[in-house]
């Protein structure tokens, strides 16, 4: 055990690509993973609740993927609204570098794969997908969700999947005390998963 961990910055454990066939805004793509990210197999299934949950993105806008990993909610924004501007964020560089990669293999030329602080700080947010990293903690969590979310755009919208069993129904109450001005609800729930929507 080395122990690093998905949202590690820079992962020293095996990184040798793997080439998996992943199904992604209505058709079966070639993407790149590798170890030291999350969900190296492929599609991780509180993605794949989120991807089922979710209404079709508008056709243009400034979106974000917060935690991106690989890039599948990223790479399924930029095939979906090829004319969005899409921010992939994430601290592992490892799994940028992958978001990246996959982002050019599919043609997603406007998608961004880029740390935290590469966002330039007046950038606001038609539409936030996010599978955020639950195990980093919850005082880290938080942090994280109070950074991005105020960045919503005026009627724009984030959609959270969230691990019943992780907290999603205590993360729902935080975040209707947190973001008073926002309305917070439910919008989905399966395979364990809670699908959280905050309308700005």
């Amino acid at each position: 055990m080395t122990g690093d961990h998905y949202f590690t910055a820079r992962p020293a454990s095996d990184g040798e690509l793997r080439e998996r066939t992943v199904h992604l805004a209505g058709r079966s793509v070639e993407v790149l993973t590798a170890g030291g990210v999350f969900s190296p197999e492929g599609l991780d299934k509180g993605t794949a609740v989120l991807l089922r949950s979710v209404p079709s993105p508008p056709e243009r806008g400034t979106f974000l993927d917060l935690g991106c990993g690989w890039g599948p909610l990223a790479l399924t924004l930029g095939l979906a609204s090829p004319q969005a501007r899409v921010y992939a964020v994430d601290v592992n560089h490892r799994a940028l570098d992958l978001a990246r990669r996959n982002a050019e293999r599919l043609g997603c030329s406007r998608v961004l794969a880029c740390e935290p602080g590469e966002v330039p700080d007046d950038v606001r947010f038609d539409l936030i997908w996010a599978n955020p990293p639950i195990r980093v903690g919850k005082a880290a969590l938080h942090e994280m969700l109070q950074h991005w979310l105020p960045r919503l755009a005026p009627g724009g919208t984030a959609y959270l999947v969230v691990s019943r069993h992780l907290g999603a129904d205590s993360l729902q109450a935080w975040l209707a005390t947190t973001f008073p001005r926002m309305e917070v609800s439910r919008t989905a729930s399966a395979k364990g998963f809670r699908v959280l929507q905050l309308a700005a």
